[in-house]
């Protein structure tokens, strides 16, 4: 059990939370959503302890131990990869360490041996013998391989780092488990063995996610941050979704209501107040409409951009033809021999157990890379806007905003455009005159799509354009592609995002591609797209 209690934190003029009373109880799993900027981060972490708020406590249940998901990835470069996630039980690592160094002694003494038997009982208590093997098949489920263990984590890629924090996090049955985005860098296969991890955990848990697919399948409460408090929901995600809408319905509703009858109060006290017969209706009415209140609809903070894109033209009967791609990267072959052809009003999305290769088919497509052999050819009716995965090159120099988007407006264009556009994207006032530099994540992800928008291509490419959005831009960007008229070709983890989009999949493995053209959801349950795929990973060059 964990609970915030008269919980308040301020930013100068900016209040984040504002006497705060919330308990999170046991076996139940709580989504912490809100918009960007709204504190769920640093809710997590004064739950965490790592800050401090300005007044209000965070009381835990006795000897309950709380278990966070770390963002250093340098933190632990010195440790191997199995200590490291043993280290998520700080007590028993300690414990562990101790006794290791005693018997490591070259004289060990009786007070020595009368120590490490007292280590020995608490080592037991904690499960400590099985501790190798439990975050070993944490380790193995998590896509981190057995042979990978003994090594430090410096020698890691920065994904794999991610892997290994999270099982950190989850090691030795935690009373209660802080996850912040646990689901970045992780494949389908892993997010689900994850989803089912916490499903069956039978403690206290409270995650941050973009992810809805993963919270509707995690969560059985919402803790909504909004209006500068906390409201927890019974539900999953899409519950609380509708549950909101209907609750904000309802309240518009009433405060309607209000409204008129207040008008026909009004009108009647104008008409006949200075009629003698009617003037005891009128001054009984006019009691009547002092007693009257409008409930004041807080101001949100939630805000959904205005995300269209619309062609140009429609795309010709020649798309694009992709004929044995091949590319070498630093060694590794990520394509070898990729071909397909797209066709009209098709919604692809491109799979790999490799996000390297996804992205390089892009550039190649995009034309900022060039394929080592193989042939693709864009048909000329085709225009086409492309989202790199990596876009802070479009963020250097001493741009504003402004002057940013008009590079990419038509040359008529002028200020006042881009002052309407960007405000439609929730960079309004001030914020269109901010410099490039000191754009947030999320806020460049915004300017990319404007771009693309201004493009009004017919073939949109996109790589993993959610990283960084909160869950209303990414609300907007998923309705506007599933309205999109043309083809699409992208890559996403977010499972919601691609099974309301996509009509067709394209897998990259090492020994080719496996082309079906079926919902995401469907090819994931696949028998027969799972065995084409160990098929062709067994015949692979």
């Amino acid at each position: 059990m964990i609970c915030a209690s008269s919980v308040t934190l301020a930013y100068g003029k900016r209040v984040l939370f504002k006497d705060v009373n919330i308990k999170f109880t046991p076996g139940n799993r709580y989504g912490l959503i809100g918009a960007n900027g709204a504190g769920k981060s640093t809710f997590l972490k004064i739950l965490a302890g790592d800050i401090e708020s300005d007044s209000g406590s965070v009381l835990v249940g006795p000897r309950e131990r709380i278990a966070v998901l770390r963002q250093d990835h340098f933190a632990f470069d010195e440790k191997t990869i199995l200590n490291t996630v043993i280290m998520g039980h700080e007590k028993l690592y300690e414990i562990m360490i101790q006794r290791d160094t005693l018997y490591a002694k070259p004289d060990f003494s009786e007070a020595d041996g009368i120590r490490s038997g007292e280590l020995e009982i608490e080592f037991a208590e904690m499960n400590g013998y099985e501790a190798e093997s439990e975050a070993a098949v944490l380790l193995n489920s998590l896509g981190i391989s057995e042979e990978l263990h003994k090594k430090k984590m410096k020698e890691l890629e920065g994904g794999e780092k991610v892997r290994v924090l999270l099982a950190q996090a989850l090691f030795g049955n935690p009373d209660v488990l802080l996850l912040d985005e646990p689901t970045n860098n992780l494949d389908i296969k892993s997010i689900v063995w994850l989803e089912q991890f916490l499903y069956r955990f039978k403690n206290t848990v409270i995650v941050v996610s973009h992810d809805r697919h993963f919270m509707n399948q995690v969560c059985t409460h919402i803790a909504d941050i909004d209006f500068n408090k906390i409201s927890v929901y019974v539900g999953n995600y899409d519950f609380w979704y509708q549950a909101s809408q209907l609750n904000l319905r309802q309240k518009q509703a009433e405060n309607k209501k209000i409204n008129d009858r207040a008008d026909e109060l009004k009108s009647f006290i104008q008409r006949f107040s200075s009629n003698a017969s009617k003037s005891k209706q009128a001054t009984s009415r006019k009691k009547l409409l002092e007693k009257l209140t409008i409930e004041d609809m807080p101001v949100s903070s939630r805000k959904y951009p205005f995300i269209n894109f619309k062609p140009e033209r429609s795309c010709g009967n020649v798309i694009l033809e992709v004929e044995n791609l091949t590319k070498t990267i630093d060694g590794e072959k990520v394509l070898n021999n990729v071909s397909f052809v797209v066709n009209g009003s098709d919604k692809i999305a491109f799979m790999s157990s490799s996000s390297l290769a996804k992205t390089t088919l892009f550039q190649i497509l995009a034309g900022e890379l060039e394929p080592d052999s193989g042939t693709f050819r864009w048909g000329i009716t085709i225009t086409h806007s492309y989202f790199p995965k990596e876009h802070s090159a479009y963020f250097k120099g001493d741009q504003n905003l402004i002057e940013w988007l008009l590079q990419f407006a038509p040359p008529k264009e002028n200020e006042n455009f881009a002052r309407t556009f960007l405000g439609r994207m929730l960079f309004s006032g001030d914020d269109a005159t901010k410099k490039i530099s000191m754009l947030s994540g999320g806020e460049k992800v915004r300017c990319m799509l404007s771009r693309m928008m201004l493009a009004q291509s017919n073939v949109l490419i996109l790589d993993e354009p959610t990283n960084h959005l909160d869950l209303e831009s990414i609300t907007s960007l998923n309705e506007s592609l599933f309205k999109f008229p043309e083809v699409i070709l992208f890559t996403s983890h977010d499972h919601e995002f691609v099974n309301t989009v996509v009509n067709r999949i394209i897998e990259i493995t090492p020994g080719g591609v496996i082309d079906r053209v079926m919902m995401f959801d469907d090819y994931i349950k696949s028998r027969e797209v799972a065995q084409t795929r160990e098929s062709m990973t067994l015949v692979q060059p």
